[in-house]
């Protein structure tokens, strides 16, 4: 994988406009946080992948750039499109940008672009603040460009009328200058990014997927951490309607456009003839903990076909009857598959919070109508072999060989 991308992109002016400081800036600055304490080679290795990633998000916005490169600690997208630096900052790993206006990296070009700038941004009565930082050799420090840029400030503001205000606690206005060892950046504000590590460095994992609030925001938190996910659902028709399997695919779809570059392969498995036997065979109090038992093999032999190394629910504990520390030690007792529980400490507002954030919130609460097979009272505290027990009543291995024959695989 080259250390750049390119982009169709008809060619900019070297000089950019003065109508503000967006029509102005030629590059993002990418930041991430965690891909630095990488061994070099891994770090090296998780640039690539992130700035494929990137690469990959623009496009999927129509985004035009030129050119996507790397320095150490940092990733540059030169493009003169305002939405990059936004684009960018949605991009796993990503843990800030800017956008920025390139100059030389010299004391005198950086303060001649600071002064351009502050005679556009500060205002009479508005006070203002350098933030200077420098890597790289030079002949002068990070004191010295700040205090180089800010007399450039001060006295291109007097030369307007403007009386000019210091202020560097708590300024009305900030300029921002980096300066690198061949060029350097000065930029206005920094766009906080999703973080995490850039997906697809972490392997793939199986997310049981319902349609509700849970199970999206718990993929979404794994993709976050690198895992390429699998979304799988299981149809529990005709306990549950059509308005519930595509209210769980939409959200697969919003899922995806966090994943742009990645095509996520979707099973769609059949799910309402076990039920169906859980409720004439078994104790009816344990239908959801034979329900799960049940979609977690399924899940394991789908995590198995697909290379895959873990199940993930969106389980939150204690949020629901069947979420009690018991049951969700029944739900795994004696199945040897790894399971994630990505919510498991969280809150129910810090879910509903995140599914805001993400775009599924309003996916999942479209009307969809309960699961009829949820009991009037389910099990709370469950006793894991009497859960065992129960499975004895019913041919299980048939049961899930039976489900998997009848898969649906879709490309959502």
């Amino acid at each position: 994988m080259p250390d750049t991308f390119t982009n169709n992109m008809d060619n900019q002016d070297s000089v950019p406009s003065h109508q503000g400081f967006e029509s102005q800036a030629n590059v993002v600055i990418v930041r991430y946080g965690e891909l630095a304490l990488k061994s070099t080679g891994v770090r090296n290795w998780y640039e690539k992948i992130l700035m494929k990633n990137i690469a990959a998000m623009l496009d999927s916005r129509s985004i035009p750039y030129s050119l996507i490169r790397r320095e150490w600690g940092r990733i540059f997208i030169e493009t003169t499109d305002s939405r990059a630096a936004g684009a960018a900052a949605d991009v796993f790993g990503v843990v800030s940008t800017s956008s920025a206006l390139i100059t030389e990296p010299d004391l005198e070009s950086a303060a001649r672009t600071c002064a351009l700038l502050g005679t556009r941004l500060i205002r009479e009565g508005e006070s203002f603040a350098i933030r200077a930082r420098r890597s790289g050799n030079h002949s002068f420090t990070s004191a010295d460009l700040g205090r180089n840029c800010g007399d450039a400030v001060w006295n291109a503001l007097e030369k307007e009328g403007i009386n000019p205000k210091v202020d560097l606690s708590s300024p009305d206005k900030e300029i921002f200058v980096e300066m690198r060892q061949n060029l350097a950046y000065v930029y206005l504000e920094t766009v906080k990014g999703v973080g995490g590590l850039p997906l697809g460095t972490q392997g793939s994992m199986v997310v049981l997927m319902s349609g509700g609030i849970d199970s999206p925001v718990a993929a979404w938190l794994m993709m976050k951490r690198g895992v390429m996910i699998i979304p799988v659902y299981c149809n529990t028709s005709p306990y549950a309607g059509d308005t519930a399997k595509e209210r769980a695919f939409d959200c697969i779809r919003q899922l995806q456009a966090w994943a742009p570059g990645y095509q996520f392969t979707t099973y769609e498995l059949p799910h309402g003839l076990n039920l169906q036997a859980f409720i004439e065979t078994c104790d009816r109090k344990n239908t959801c903990l034979l329900c799960k038992r049940m979609m977690y093999r399924e899940a394991y032999e789908v995590m198995k076909k697909e290379g895959a190394s873990g199940i993930i629910t969106g389980s939150s504990l204690g949020q629901v009857a069947s979420q009690t520390a018991a049951n969700m030690h029944a739900e795994i007792y004696q199945l040897a598959i790894p399971i994630y529980h990505p919510l498991i400490a969280f809150d129910k507002s810090e879910i509903v919070d995140l599914a805001r954030r993400i775009g599924t919130y309003d996916i999942s609460i479209r009307p969809a109508g309960g699961c009829t097979a949820v009991p009037e009272r389910p099990e709370v505290k469950a006793n894991y072999d009497l859960i065992v027990l129960e499975e004895k009543k019913l041919g299980i291995e048939t049961m899930v060989n039976d489900a998997l024959k009848a898969v649906k695989v879709l490309k959502l």
